[in-house]
C-alpha cells in the first residue's frame, strides 16, 4: 500500500516530501554546475585550455558551453516523448526514478574525469545534465497535485530554499576535504590531492541524490490515473504538446507569459551555467588559491543569500503579484548584467555573487508557481509542464551556443553579458502584456487577478 493513500493533496507532509526532492538533487546544480567542477575543469585545462576535436581548436570553456547545449537538446527532445508516455500509463514516478539514477551514476562516473578519458568524461557529464533535466520534467509537473494553487508559491519556494540548504551542507564538506585532503586519507602532493577530493565531491553528489531521492519517492504519487499501452504511445507526448499549443489560443494569460519566460529564463540559466567559468578567467585573482577560495565563497554568499531570497519573493508576489514581481525581478537582473559587464577585481565580484544570490532562486521558483497557477483545469499536469520544459530547455539551448560562439570568436566571456542584459529587459517588457497584468496589475497566491 502506498504511503500517499494516506496523505491528501495539500497536506504539509506531501508538499515537505516533494519539496525534499530539491534537497536531493541541489547538490548537482551547485557542486557539479556551479563549483567544484568547473574548478577542476579549469585546473585540468590550466597548462592548454585548447581541446583539439575533428580538425578543430576548440577553447575549453567554449567546448563545455556546447556539450551543455547538446545535452539540452537531447532534453528537449526527449521530454515530451517520456513524458507523454507517464502521464498516458500514469506512472511518472517510474520515469522520474530512471533518470535520477542514471544522472547521480553519472555523476560517479566524473570522477574518470581526466586529460587521458576526456571524451568519456564529457560523456558521463553529458549524461548527467539529461539525468538532472529530465528528472526536473516529473518533479515540477507534481506541484499542481501535491499543492491547492494557494500553496503552490510557498511550496515551490521551500523547494528552493530546502536545496539552498542540502547544496551547502554537501559543497562545505566538499571544500574541508579539497582544502584538508589529508584528514581524509587523500595522499599525494598537495595539488594532486586536491584534484583527487575534487573527483571524490563527484562520486559523493551521486550518492547524495540517489540517496535523498528516495524520501519523495516513497510518498509522492504514481499518477492521476492507470491506462494501457496502446501502440501509439511513443508519440503521444508530442501530441499532447500539440494540444497544448492549440490550447494556448484560448488561454491568454500563458499564451502571453511563455514567450516572456523563454526571453527572460534562457538568459537566467544561461548565467547561472556559466557564472563559475567567468569568474574563474575575466576575475584578477591573486593568486590561485586566492581564486579557488574566492570563487566557493562566493557561490556559498550566492546559495546562502537565496535561501532568503526565494522566500522574500514569494511574499513580495503574494503582496503586489506574481507578475509585477517578475518584472522587478528581471529589471534587477538587467541591472547586474551591466554592472557584471565591468566587474573586474574580487571585491565587485562578491558584491555581483551578493545580488545574483538575491534574485535567483526567487526567479525560478516564482516562475514555476505562476506557470502552475495559470493552467487550465486538468488532470494530465505533464503535459503542460513538459511544454513549459521545452520552453525553457530551447532557451537553454540558444543561450549556451550563442555563449560559445561568441566566447570562441572573441575570446572572452564578457561580451555575452550584454546579450543576457537585453533578454532580462524584454522578458520584463513582455511580461506586462500578459493580460492579468495589463488589467489588475498581477497575480495572487490563489491564482486570480489582483
Amino acid at each position: 500500500m502506498e504511503a500517499t493513500a494516506r496523505l491528501a493533496k495539500g497536506s504539509k507532509k506531501l508538499i515537505n516530501a516533494w519539496a525534499f526532492y530539491d534537497w536531493a538533487n541541489s547538490v548537482y546544480s551547485l557542486v557539479i554546475s556551479s563549483a567544484i567542477f568547473p574548478l577542476y575543469f579549469a585546473a585540468l585545462f590550466a597548462d592548454n585550455n585548447i581541446i583539439s576535436i575533428f580538425g578543430l581548436d576548440i577553447k575549453n570553456t567554449a567546448m563545455i558551453s556546447f556539450v551543455t547545449a547538446t545535452a539540452f537538446v537531447f532534453v528537449a527532445f526527449m521530454s515530451p516523448l517520456l513524458s507523454g508516455i507517464a502521464d498516458y500509463i500514469g506512472n511518472k514516478k517510474r520515469f522520474m526514478k530512471i533518470f535520477v539514477y542514471m544522472g547521480s551514476l553519472s555523476c560517479m562516473g566524473l570522477f574518470w574525469f581526466d586529460l587521458d578519458s576526456l571524451f568519456l568524461g564529457f560523456a558521463f557529464y553529458f549524461l548527467a545534465l539529461i539525468g538532472l533535466w529530465s528528472s526536473l520534467v516529473f518533479y515540477n509537473s507534481y506541484l499542481p497535485d501535491i499543492a491547492y494553487p494557494e500553496q503552490q508559491g510557498r511550496a515551490s519556494a521551500k523547494g528552493f530554499s530546502m536545496g539552498y540548504i542540502g547544496s551547502v551542507l554537501l559543497l562545505l564538506f566538499s571544500l574541508a576535504m579539497i582544502m584538508q585532503p589529508q584528514l581524509f586519507g587523500i595522499e599525494g602532493t598537495p595539488g594532486e590531492a586536491a584534484m583527487t577530493a575534487m573527483k571524490y565531491s563527484f562520486v559523493l553528489v551521486g550518492v547524495w541524490w540517489a540517496s535523498f531521492s528516495q524520501i519523495p519517492f516513497f510518498f509522492l504519487p504514481k499518477g492521476t490515473h492507470n491506462r494501457k499501452v496502446s501502440k501509439d504511445i511513443i508519440w503521444n507526448g508530442f501530441r499532447e504538446l500539440r494540444q497544448v499549443w492549440k490550447q494556448l489560443k484560448g488561454l491568454d494569460n500563458l499564451k502571453r507569459f511563455l514567450p516572456a519566460f523563454f526571453l527572460y529564463s534562457t538568459a537566467l540559466q544561461t548565467v547561472m551555467l556559466i557564472a563559475a567559468y567567468f569568474g574563474e578567467e575575466e576575475i584578477a585573482w591573486a593568486s590561485d588559491s586566492q581564486k579557488t577560495t574566492g570563487l566557493i565563497v562566493s557561490i556559498l554568499l550566492i546559495q546562502l543569500v537565496a535561501i532568503f531570497g526565494a522566500i522574500l519573493t514569494a511574499r513580495a508576489a503574494e503582496r503586489f503579484g506574481d507578475i509585477t514581481t517578475l518584472i522587478a525581478v528581471n529589471l534587477i537582473w538587467a541591472g547586474l548584467c551591466l554592472y557584471a559587464f565591468y566587474v573586474k577585481t574580487p571585491v565587485e565580484f562578491y558584491v555581483a555573487a551578493g545580488a545574483v544570490g538575491c534574485v535567483m532562486g526567487g526567479m525560478q521558483a516564482l516562475s514555476r508557481a505562476t506557470y502552475s497557477k495559470l493552467l487550465p483545469p486538468t488532470e494530465d499536469t505533464t503535459s503542460f509542464f513538459s511544454f513549459y520544459d521545452v520552453t525553457e530547455k530551447i532557451g537553454i539551448i540558444i543561450g549556451m551556443s550563442l555563449f560559445g560562439v561568441i566566447d570562441q570568436i572573441t575570446g572572452s566571456m564578457r561580451n555575452s553579458i550584454l546579450f543576457f542584459l537585453v533578454l532580462f529587459l524584454a522578458g520584463g517588457f513582455m511580461l506586462t502584456r500578459v493580460p492579468i497584468f495589463k488589467n489588475r496589475k498581477g497575480l495572487n497566491s490563489s491564482g486570480n487577478a489582483s
